[in-house]
């Protein structure tokens, strides 16, 4: 008798289906636009979670620019002064002092410019 894979066959095809169930028309049902359809949502999803720490470490750098520009200084000095000073800390947890935690921010940035 002859052995054919029809059932595991259309398990796997049902399954790259399901994955991409959300898509608009032929995408969700045609199996072979689905399995296209996922590698490009695989390779969209890979660039944008890199793009991701991009656009927030630079909203953080937005961020402590904003918050020492009524103090007289900006962004590249404050960071210049801290690693001159040998402080080790990184951009999000200084954008968080900023903004729920002024007076430390301040006492940070004193501290930092400090002679």
């Amino acid at each position: 008798m002859r052995a054919t894979n029809g059932p595991v066959t259309r398990q796997r095809r049902k399954a790259i289906k399901r994955r991409v169930e959300g898509a608009w028309g032929t995408k969700h049902t045609s199996y072979k636009i689905a399995r296209q359809t996922l590698i490009r949502s695989a390779k969209y999803a890979l660039r944008d979670r890199r793009a991701k720490k991009r656009d927030f470490r630079s909203l953080w750098i937005s961020r402590i620019n904003a918050a020492l520009r009524p103090m007289g200084y900006n962004y590249s000095t404050f960071i210049n002064a801290l690693a001159k000073k040998k402080i080790l800390i990184n951009r999000l947890i200084v954008s968080e002092l900023a903004i729920n935690n002024p007076a430390e921010f301040n006492s940070l940035v004193e501290f930092a410019f400090a002679k």
